[in-house]
């Protein structure tokens, strides 16, 4: 991989922050460098450096049925397809381009945890 940008560090732990203030989250190390983040010991999401040589730091997370395609087509400079999970409907977000919208960071981990916890943990968020 190129070098690490200097902000990866804050945002890896700001998305770690995110999701931690979710109800019953782990957060775990997955390899060397990359997280899996966890309700109910399933994973809604991923962090993940330079996967298989990719050279990009990225946010994976499950997603509703047509939200990958909608936001490829609304930014597929910040959007992909994740290799393994995205022929069933995951999203890639980009988090080591210039700017990195944390608005939609938390909606998408918030939709991601939404899909996977339990109808009782999910509807302890606002």
């Amino acid at each position: 991989m190129a070098q690490k940008p200097r902000h990866a560090d804050a945002r890896r732990a700001k998305l770690v922050e995110l999701c931690e203030s979710l109800p019953d989250v782990s957060v775990a190390p997955v390899g060397r460098q990359h997280l899996a983040f966890r309700v109910r010991k399933k994973i809604f999401a991923y962090y993940l450096d330079d996967q298989h040589g990719d050279g990009r730091i990225a946010l994976w997370c499950k997603g509703a049925p047509g939200e990958q395609g909608r936001l490829l087509e609304e930014d597929g400079q910040r959007f992909f397809v994740p290799p393994y999970v995205g022929p069933r409907g995951w999203i890639g977000m980009r988090l080591d381009l210039p700017t990195v919208n944390w608005s939609q960071v938390a909606y998408l981990v918030r939709a991601a945890y939404r899909l996977t916890a339990p109808p009782a943990l999910a509807a302890r968020l606002k």
